[in-house]
């Protein structure tokens, strides 16, 4: 009589992802890779073999926050292996934690993989898996990131990015539509399109065509909006499409119709950076930032309810108080609806750290404060215009009755992306209501960020 065999425990993976939905893409596509190969994913750091830490090396206090991640993994397991972008910085890590077992550069899926090989050999031959296993997700189920190109060909003197992540590479068009065909049909019901610069997707490929459906599309952004906006969940309706980090280049001229169509979420997503001309020019930025405040007023007599996030450094080095208060004005005249700021932070090997008259500490702060202040009132007043309004609502959590039985969500309207934006809280909703679910909701308070609102009756 034969023996049955016995299989040898799955080796078993744990990960921990810093930084931008980038890097969670990696992550992902890291995860998926080593479970094709037999590795099982483990949700602690008792249970796994090797641990993968996805660094962010953007900013020193990045930098920072993945040394003390890495430090942590090793005094909870022992076996780590570094990933990402801080893995250019190989030296500074290991005179930092001389254990890691290995160290490896963003989006280097190859070697990861082969580290984990190395470090902890896969127990589980390929017959395991004969079925094909869905691609690993670290976002809920109901949105995922779509990521058209990696890399990025503009020299901001504050940015390392293209140090970290090389130069524009855009993923073939039919590729990208292909993904996104596949995230809809199971499940996805909002895509974020999200690279370094959205806006310049295919340029690096002179824009090349490939079919799709019989039909020829260029890697243009333009050519991706209209197609993603043809896409249609298992139930026949349109998921949201979101676009991020897009730069104000002229051809995003054409894609405010689609959203007026409601073939695209009415949202972008454009790090506008400074308005003061001085100051872009010192960051290497375009300055035309007269033009950009015209376009703004195109795109919303187009598309009313378009949403604008951007983000802004304050304190830039040579950023005068005159040069601040243009900012401020810039964005009382703007009026965009979401805005992000940061103080600028000198990074190792970035151009602006070598600028004349830096801003001092305390003026930063002063300045970060009062821009804050700005944008606060603005999005109140326009979230406060939202109150009575029906909006659509995509459900993120459903919490549990409260002593009255009553169940409150959490949700969010097309103005809103998911971790940076505010959100949508809802009560006395019902208990069959489940994430991922697009809901009509009545606007019934709101504050600085956030609404709250019933489903419509």
């Amino acid at each position: 009589m034969n023996t049955p065999t016995t299989l040898p425990d799955q080796k078993r993976v744990g990960m921990v992802s810093l930084g931008c939905p980038k890097a969670l893409v990696d992550s992902e596509r890291i995860l998926t890779r080593l479970r094709a190969d037999g590795y099982a994913m483990s949700p602690d750091y008792a249970g796994a073999d090797v641990v993968l830490v996805n660094t962010c090396g953007f900013l020193d206090s990045a930098k920072e926050e993945s040394l003390a991640a890495i430090g942590e993994a090793i005094a909870e397991n022992g076996r780590v292996i570094v990933t990402g972008c801080m893995g250019e910085e190989a030296d500074a890590i290991r005179a930092a934690h001389p254990s890691v077992l290995a160290v490896t550069g963003a989006h280097q899926y190859e070697q990861v993989v082969e580290a984990v090989h190395t470090h902890a050999p896969p127990s589980q031959g390929p017959f395991v898996d004969l079925i094909p296993q869905p691609d690993i997700k670290l976002t809920p189920r109901h949105y995922s990131y779509l990521k058209i190109s990696e890399g990025c060909n503009h020299s901001c003197a504050f940015c390392i990015i293209p140090q970290l992540r090389g130069k524009l590479a855009s993923r073939r068009i039919d590729a990208v539509l292909r993904e996104a065909e596949k995230l809809v049909a199971a499940g996805t019901r909002e895509l974020l399109v999200i690279s370094q610069d959205t806006s310049a997707y295919g340029v690096d490929t002179r824009h090349e065509p490939r079919e799709w459906k019989g039909r020829e599309v260029r890697a243009h952004m333009t050519d991706l909006a209209r197609e993603l906006g043809q896409l249609r969940t298992p139930e026949g309706a349109a998921p949201w499409v979101r676009l991020h980090y897009v730069y104000p280049y002229p051809h995003v001229d054409q894609v405010i119709p689609l959203m007026a169509e409601g073939l695209l979420t009415p949202y972008l997503d454009i790090p506008f950076q400074h308005a003061a001309p001085k100051v872009l020019k010192a960051m290497k930025r375009p300055a035309n930032e007269a033009k950009v405040l015209d376009r703004i007023k195109a795109w919303r007599a187009i598309a009313p309810d378009l949403t604008i996030r951007s983000s802004f450094v304050v304190g830039f080095p040579g950023e005068t108080e005159e040069d601040f208060e243009y900012l401020l004005d810039w964005l009382e005249e703007a009026q965009l609806d979401r805005v992000g700021a940061f103080r600028f932070e000198p990074v190792e090997g970035a151009a602006a750290n070598d600028l004349p008259d830096p801003v001092p500490e305390a003026v930063k702060e002063e300045r970060y404060a009062r821009l804050m202040e700005v944008t606060e009132r603005i999005s109140a007043a326009k979230l406060e215009a939202k109150v009575g309004r029906t909006l659509p609502v995509i459900i993120d959590a459903v919490g549990e009755p409260d002593e009255d039985g009553d169940i409150g969500a959490t949700g969010r309207s097309q103005a809103d992306a998911p971790e940076i934006d505010g959100a949508v809280y809802l009560r006395n909703v019902p208990e069959t209501l489940t994430p991922g679910t697009i809901v009509e909701v009545e606007v019934e308070d709101a504050d600085a960020h956030d609404l709250y609102g019933v489903i419509a009756g």
